[in-house]
């Protein structure tokens, strides 16, 4: 039996501008890590690219590495470099 969560995913910044939207429900199979999330949205939007080693993760609130692994109704944040002023 394949198992699957489901995370919301928040994002921001470059990431929304490449979605076209601020949030995405994602069914992702039990296992899969932050860092996987980031790179399957890359796959799927090729101009992201450069932001991949750029980007930390947020899970729940807390910061979180790219090989943590997510939980049911976990919320996820891809947080790319902010540059302000």
């Amino acid at each position: 039996m394949n198992e699957t969560i489901t995370v919301t995913l928040k994002l921001f910044a470059v990431y929304q501008e490449a979605l076209g939207t601020g949030e995405k429900v994602l069914s992702l199979p039990l296992g899969t890590t932050a860092g996987e999330v980031r790179d399957r949205l890359i796959t799927e939007h090729p101009t992201l690219a450069p932001w991949r080693e750029l980007t930390r993760f947020g899970i729940n609130l807390q910061f979180a590495e790219a090989d943590t692994p997510l939980q049911n109704q976990d919320e996820l944040v891809l947080i790319p470099p902010v540059s302000g002023g």
